[in-house]
Order: structure tokens, then sequence, then C-alpha cells
């Protein structure tokens, strides 16, 4: 449902959580259970769903991906530390790796691919890098699961969004414009100098900086780090 929930993030957060609801609803709520073990005829409770670009021919790609995957593993752990490689400083290549087995098998639909980004593509990976913050970063406020133990927190790459890359850029901790993959590893490079460790749990100051009402309102942010 995690997946599932971070596909969907784009747009309104309202929006994005009651979609979210409705598709668990639609599976009963028991999505694992749903995706592990529906007959055929009950896939017919996922069609008319939609979100902005995101249609029910897109939610049936996923849990065919997600049937035949967990009929062979207990975990979608294993799908991202696939083409992970002894060194990795970033999850560039479980991203990669991903997509690439996501996509293995021909009856996949091509529409779905601009969903499930790689930074093979030089894509930012916004919504798949937050799915990973959940799994691998631990937070004792909960926020983030800390259930996944095969990619470590210092190899998560920070979620870069508007709001994330518009305070980035005027803090001085990145100067690409562009949202694109390497402006998402600039942004994560520089956060490593504070905590290499944990680069990304910067990720909720960033953002919440970005959607403010103190911003809104015409309110200046620090221009620079030591502002604060």
């Amino acid at each position: 449902m995690g997946l599932i929930a971070s596909l969907f993030a784009w747009g309104q957060r309202t929006t994005i959580i009651n979609k979210s609801i409705e598709v668990a609803e639609r599976m009963q709520q028991r999505p694992h259970d749903f995706v592990v073990s529906h007959q055929p005829k009950e896939l017919k409770q996922l069609l008319g769903f939609k979100h902005r670009t995101f249609n029910d021919t897109d939610l049936l790609a996923v849990v065919a991906f997600l049937h035949r995957w967990y009929k062979e593993n207990s975990s979608l752990e294993t799908a991202f530390s696939y083409g992970m490689k002894a060194g990795d400083t970033t999850v560039e290549n479980a991203l990669n790796g991903f997509r690439e087995l996501f996509f293995r098998e021909a009856d996949m639909p091509n529409r779905t691919r601009k969903h499930i980004a790689s930074p093979r593509q030089n894509s930012a990976c916004k919504r798949l890098n937050m799915y990973l913050r959940w799994m691998v970063r631990k937070d004792r406020q909960g926020v983030d699961f800390g259930l996944w133990k095969s990619i470590g927190m210092h190899q998560l790459v920070c979620p870069l969004d508007v709001h994330v890359q518009r305070v980035a850029i005027q803090l001085g901790l990145m100067l690409r414009n562009q949202a694109d993959w390497k402006a998402a590893i600039e942004l994560t490079e520089n956060l490593k100098r504070m905590d290499p460790k944990d680069p990304v749990r910067y990720d909720f100051a960033l953002f919440g900086m970005g959607i403010n009402s103190a911003t809104e309102s015409g309110k200046q942010l620090p221009r620079k780090l030591t502002d604060f």
C-alpha cells in the first residue's frame, strides 16, 4: 500500500490520501491479500479508478507486478535491492533495477512507464525516493518505518519536488534549476555535509518551509543556513 500511495503523491495532499483510501477500499481493506490471492473476476473492482494521469490500466499493471513478485518473494525490499551493487553510495542502481523488474514482462502497458521513474531517465524519482525514505529510514516519531535493512540511510536520496527545490536553491543547497536526478544528487550531497549518515532527515524541514503560510504570505526565507 505504501508503494501505491507513493505513486499517487503529486497534487493536493487531501486528494492523495483520499485516492489511497479509495484503492484500499476497492481491495476490501486487505491490499496485500488482494494482490496475492485475488481471482481474475475481482480485478473488476479496480476498473474506473483515476488519479490525475494514473488510471485503472496503471493500477492493474501495479497489481500484476505485485502479484507476480509476491508469488516468489516475501517483501518488496528485494525488488529494490535487486540492482544494488557493493560500494553504492546512493540508491541509483536500486531505482534502475526496480524499473527493470517492473517492466520485465512483455504484457506491461507502455503508458505505465511514465509512472515508474528511474535515474536512467534522469528523473528526480521524487515519489520512489519518498517510498524508500519511508521503508529504509528509521524515525523515532513514527514517520518513517525503517523496516528495510539492505539499503542504508546514507544511500537515500532526498525526494525533490518544487517546494523542496525552491527552498534548497534559496538556501544555497543546490544551484541546478532543473528538477532531475542530477539536481536530487546535488542536494543530497550538500545535505550529507551536515549529516552523512542520515541526509534525508532534512526533507521534512525543506518541504515544510516550501509550503508554509509564511512563504505564501511573501515573507523571505533565510538567505543561508546560518540565518536559522
